[in-house]
């Protein structure tokens, strides 16, 4: 069950990037060393796009990347869910599992700066997440609904386990679509919560800087905090 929250569309693409990553990584097919993308991937898309002044040039694509999301647009114009687009992706890549977008309608990661407001691709790609955060909204998140199979699949789990990504930008967004907080809550004793911040840092991207700036401990004691309405064991 994955964030649409940092969703953008760009050169007329849709672009889901937490569905992507997930899907990449289960497959094998991520690059390691970026931690994203596609492994062995080229890059003369982004080379001929950057001779064009005003091409928007600071989010990557790579060439193979590229052709998930001219087949996800493709797709979603044609009039498929994003749910069943992205099911089709999956088997595409070879995974045996069921791969579920928190939501098909349109959510929203807004994040408040002292510089104004920024599109979380423009505060985590363009910018490095280099400005300090003041806030973070979900926009549109008030009318949308959950994915057709996300709700039973938290009621019917054996375990819910809610990984060590960030809790505010990955984690938060999933929380926020009406009905998923309460449906995980109402499951606390199944719920297990992995700290994305060991010993104070994140493992990975900016967690650790924006838990602090919005008033947070960084650390695993201040992840346990905020989950422990939600999950009977934070580790």
């Amino acid at each position: 069950m994955v964030n649409v929250a940092d969703d953008v569309e760009l050169h007329g693409l849709h672009i889901s990037p937490d569905l992507d990553t997930v899907t990449y990584t289960v497959a094998g097919a991520i690059d390691p060393e970026r931690g994203w993308g596609l492994a062995g991937e080229t890059w003369r898309t982004m080379e001929a796009l950057r001779r064009f002044p005003r091409a928007r040039t600071w989010f990557n694509l790579g060439d193979q990347d590229l052709a998930t999301h001219l087949y996800r647009t493709d797709r979603l114009r044609a009039g498929a869910t994003l749910t069943e687009v992205t099911a089709e992706v999956a088997e595409a890549f070879g995974l045996r599992l069921r791969l579920l977008p928190v939501s098909d309608d349109l959510v929203r990661t807004v994040v408040s700066t002292a510089e104004g407001d920024l599109s979380f691709q423009e505060y985590f790609v363009q910018r490095q997440h280099a400005v300090a955060a003041t806030g973070v909204r979900f926009e549109g998140v008030e009318r949308a609904r959950p994915g057709p199979d996300v709700l039973a699949a938290l009621t019917e789990a054996e375990r819910i386990v809610i990984a060590p990504s960030n809790p505010i930008v990955s984690i938060g967004p999933v929380l926020a679509v009406p009905g998923v907080r309460a449906t995980v809550e109402s499951r606390r004793d199944d719920v297990v919560a992995i700290s994305p911040i060991i010993a104070g840092a994140a493992l990975k991207g900016p967690a650790d800087r924006l838990l602090r700036e919005l008033g947070h401990e960084s650390s695993v004691v201040g992840v346990a905090r905020l989950y422990a309405p939600l999950a009977a064991t934070p580790t």
